[in-house]
């Protein structure tokens, strides 16, 4: 019998994968910590998008919706504008938009947003499109500072 590699896949996130399509369910993964959860969860993303997966996608998006940070903001960012996850962009923006002035600070002087600015710019402009249509003022004139 053959074997398929499947070289572009951590063997968790294909674990969870698996999981999903032969039990409608997300796997637990309760030996991890949350920010190892949220690093599978982010990899199964992509995973979804890749293999057209919408539902085990929306749950991904969901979860990821409640676990983005300062740290993360603009990497997950990034993400769902990557991977077309508009709810998930939106979670993003209102959060970026949220943040105080020194936390702003942090992000705009972070290795994440230098990256964001080269590989995709447009994702800022329509961050400052957006932040603006919110109404943060204070948020605006940093995320202008992009």
């Amino acid at each position: 019998m053959g074997r398929i590699s499947i070289g572009d896949m951590q063997p968790a996130v294909f674990d969870a994968l698996l999981h999903f399509i032969y039990t409608d369910s997300l796997s637990t993964m309760v030996d991890l910590g949350r920010d190892d959860y949220t690093e599978i969860v982010r990899h199964l993303l992509v995973a979804t998008d890749r293999y057209a997966m919408e539902r085990l996608k929306i749950i991904c998006e969901g979860i990821l919706c409640t676990s983005i940070d300062a740290k993360t903001a603009v990497t997950t960012l990034a993400l769902a504008d990557q991977h077309r996850c508009d709810k998930l962009n939106d979670a993003c923006i209102q959060f970026i938009a949220s943040l105080s002035t020194t936390e702003m600070d942090d992000v705009i002087a972070s290795q994440e947003n230098v990256e964001l600015k080269t590989t995709s710019p447009l994702v800022l402009v329509e961050l400052l499109e957006k932040t603006n249509r919110l109404g943060k003022s204070k948020s605006l004139v940093h995320i202008a500072s992009f």
